[in-house]
């Protein structure tokens, strides 16, 4: 089998070698970069199945690498915070984060967080090559999902949305009135058990409702069942 390509993004040679080391011993095929610029052209030339990136990098800070490298192709990504505060940015700014440590941790930990992000994928390739089954497009009163072309239009206006808010909208509005609770959402939409964030759910549909409902904070679309999770409300055409 094929070993997946990690890419070990930190500022600090120490802990770089460390992890790559770590990883390597485990049977991954490891990249290593220092800063920022180098990590983006890292990542462009050798296409990781999964990225451990530190927040505090030179050149650009490891959210802009990120959210650069997300728009480009779909990456697995793990980020290194050495500091509580960055959490909620990681998860607040949506950057396409995956899961997070926060410094220090044990090199043990990070090898199984990311054998978790990645034990689904049974060929370790990187999720934008995965076949998917055909999907038809989901027609609303108001409203068009095409995973074709995956293109989402509102009142005939089309709504800018990333890969991982169109999955999730799909996935709900699949099956208009069935509540899927966090776990399920996360299974289908990520693809795996997430290990890490577990307001990840929540914080993409509150970005998910900026962009779709007329008022976020009365949805008619995304609704929240309380105590149990999500359901997507809407008659088929």
């Amino acid at each position: 089998m094929q070993s997946a390509t990690i890419l070990v993004v930190d500022d600090e040679p120490p802990i770089l070698d460390l992890i790559a080391s770590y990883l390597r011993a485990d049977g991954f095929a490891v990249h290593t970069a220092l800063d920022g610029p180098t990590a983006l052209a890292q990542a462009r030339a050798t296409r990781p199945d999964l990225i451990v990136l530190d927040v505090m990098l030179p050149g650009m800070d490891g959210l802009e690498v990120c959210r650069r490298i997300q728009q480009e192709f779909d990456v697995y990504v793990l980020m290194l915070t050495a500091r509580a505060e960055e959490i909620d940015k990681i998860v607040g700014l949506s950057v396409g984060a995956d899961d997070y440590l926060t410094k220090p941790f044990s090199p043990r930990e990070l090898v199984v967080r990311v054998k978790a992000i990645l034990r689904r994928s049974r060929t370790l390739g990187p999720r934008a090559t995965q076949p998917t089954p055909e999907r038809p497009a989901l027609r609303f009163d108001e409203l068009v999902i095409d995973p074709d072309t995956r293109e989402v239009w509102h009142s005939n206006a089309q709504i800018d949305l990333t890969p991982r808010e169109f999955d999730l909208l799909y996935a709900l509005a699949e099956q208009p009135g069935r509540v899927f609770n966090r776990d399920q959402l996360l299974e289908r939409v990520w693809g795996h058990d997430f290990a890490g964030i577990d307001r990840v759910v929540d914080v993409h549909v509150g970005l998910l409702r900026r962009k779709l409902e007329p008022d976020p904070a009365n949805p008619t679309f995304v609704q929240t069942v309380r105590g149990v999770g999500y359901k997507f409300v809407g008659r088929r055409k």
